[in-house]
């Protein structure tokens, strides 16, 4: 009897929380690294100069591993379909502000698959797709992702998918909100990728049995990967805004002076009391936005959510916060501007939204004068560069 074949992963683009991915995945660069590709990011030139170069290098606990690109790196999506290269999953840890392009590039495998397999077989081959880029976005860019599927209806890239076809396509979009860690040292192709130490992702949205189906598959090949079989995608990623809000944004405040003086700081340095009136500000009227779009039960218990969120956050105490390393990065390539990062924006953004939406007018002005506090900060660093 033919054995099956292996389940494959993809990680599109390679970057510091997708080589911890990939790091876990092959269990720290020694198994299944034949089953695990990076997928280029369509438009970046980053991929490009880390093929050219040769070598990708990943480190974890003081121990630094060489991967060579020829062997774990692929084109972008749409031309590893063309190629006939499909993975039965593909993570996603672009920039959140990527992530449309992301989805474009999806339909457009679709349809590629479509013309080359028909529509039955295409949807087979189609890969699960996870998004885990921080940020709060699911049902944006599900709708995105139906529009687009319209319009390639309505131009006939695609039969007409309103009946089983459409619900299994968005059946295979999931959302993964992890708390692993990883960062970047150095720029450009030479950059030095740091893998955390390996932490939970959830895994929420789509259909249940894609859900379980891709877990079984990341779990098996050695990652952190839990299915959550009744919290919705809006959920999970609420538990972990107010995760990324307290290290990223209360943590710039804080690493931040009076002076325009930056200090990086650890986790467990912005975090060291969970009753700080700051942090349960932000989280009371995180949770109130939370409990207006049925994130949160009418009849959930704030204070164990509190708690119970901080003790996740506060378990990678030694970990510096992602927007905290990325400010070091720009303020010592000078290229620092006054404003939120992409992830923060995705955070900010939606919850003032939402705020607005319900009527919650405190909440709003709270996340308004909280991106504004964060830019007169960063200015002032700016600022201070130049003194």
């Amino acid at each position: 009897m033919t054995r099956p074949p292996l389940s494959s992963v993809g990680i599109l683009p390679i970057g510091a929380l997708g080589a911890a991915f990939y790091y876990h995945l092959s269990q720290g660069c020694t198994r299944n690294q034949e089953r695990i590709q990076f997928i280029e990011r369509r438009g970046s030139m980053f991929q490009s100069a880390i093929a050219a170069r040769g070598i990708l290098t990943i480190a974890s606990q003081g121990v630094t591993h060489t991967i060579e690109t020829a062997k774990a790196c692929r084109p972008d999506l749409v031309t590893c379909g063309r190629n006939g290269w499909i993975p039965d999953v593909v993570i996603v840890v672009t920039q959140p502000d990527q992530l449309l392009p992301v989805i474009s590039d999806y339909v457009q495998l679709l349809e590629v698959l479509y013309e080359s397999h028909g529509l039955e077989r295409g949807l087979e081959l189609l890969p699960i797709l996870v998004m885990s880029s921080n940020g709060i976005y699911h049902e944006r860019v599900r709708r995105f992702m139906v529009e687009l599927l319209e319009e390639s209806m309505l131009y006939g890239r695609l039969p007409d998918l309103w009946n089983d076809s459409m619900g299994i396509v968005v059946g295979k979009l999931l959302r993964g909100v992890t708390v692993q860690t990883g960062y970047r040292e150095g720029d450009g192709p030479n950059a030095i990728f740091h893998a955390g130490l390996s932490a939970r992702t959830t895994i929420a949205g789509g259909s249940p049995s894609v859900r379980r189906a891709c877990t079984d598959i990341l779990v098996e090949l050695g990652g952190w990967f839990e299915a959550s079989m009744n919290d919705p995608p809006v959920r999970v990623e609420f538990d972990k805004a107010m995760v990324n809000l307290w290290c990223n944004l209360l943590g710039q405040l804080k690493a931040i002076d009076d002076n325009g003086q930056f200090r990086l700081l650890k986790v467990r340095e912005i975090l060291n009391d969970s009753e700080s009136p700051e942090l349960r500000e932000l989280s009371g009227h995180l949770f109130a936005i939370g409990r207006a779009v049925r994130a949160y039960r009418p009849d959930e218990d704030f204070n164990a959510l509190h708690l119970s969120t901080f003790r996740v956050a506060t378990s990678c105490g030694d970990h510096y916060p992602s927007s905290l390393k990325w400010l070091e990065t720009q303020i010592q390539s000078q290229t620092l501007r006054p404003q939120l990062t992409p992830t923060e924006k995705w955070l900010v953004d939606p919850l003032v939204h939402y705020a607005k939406t319900a009527g919650l007018e405190a909440a709003a002005d709270y996340f308004t004068s909280l991106r504004q506090r964060i830019e007169a900060k960063l200015a002032t660093v700016i600022a201070n560069r130049f003194v």
